[in-house]
């Protein structure tokens, strides 16, 4: 799914899974997009030309905050960090995700009839 989330569902969803990724601590983009990888099993592979507008509208909405820092291998790079207004976001988000996910299940186990 290389680059795929797209779409307005899709697009909240990435949204989410930054703001879960961002939850087991602050992070630099790449880190995220290894972390969304890992933790999918390599089934999701977010490319920068996502992450990094999700991330800037979540920054824009409170949700994320950033600022450089210096990495290990002393690069400069954007780290971003979830707020207390993302961390309420997030269990939202989590929350609305089972409803519909559980909908979904709902329906595609529908007899026929």
């Amino acid at each position: 799914m290389a680059d795929g989330l797209r779409g307005d569902v899709l697009q909240g969803t990435l949204d989410m899974l930054v703001l879960k990724a961002l939850q087991l601590g602050p992070m630099h983009g790449w880190g995220i997009t290894e972390r969304l990888e890992r933790g999918s099993e390599s089934v999701l592979q977010v490319g920068q030309g996502s992450l990094y507008p999700a991330l800037y509208r979540l920054e824009r909405q409170g949700f994320v905050s950033s600022d450089w820092q210096t990495t290990e291998n002393n690069r400069r790079a954007r780290v971003y960090a979830l707020t207390p207004a993302g961390r309420e976001r997030l269990a939202a988000e989590r929350e609305q995700w089972r409803r519909m996910a559980r909908a979904v299940e709902l329906v595609l186990g529908m007899a026929h009839g």
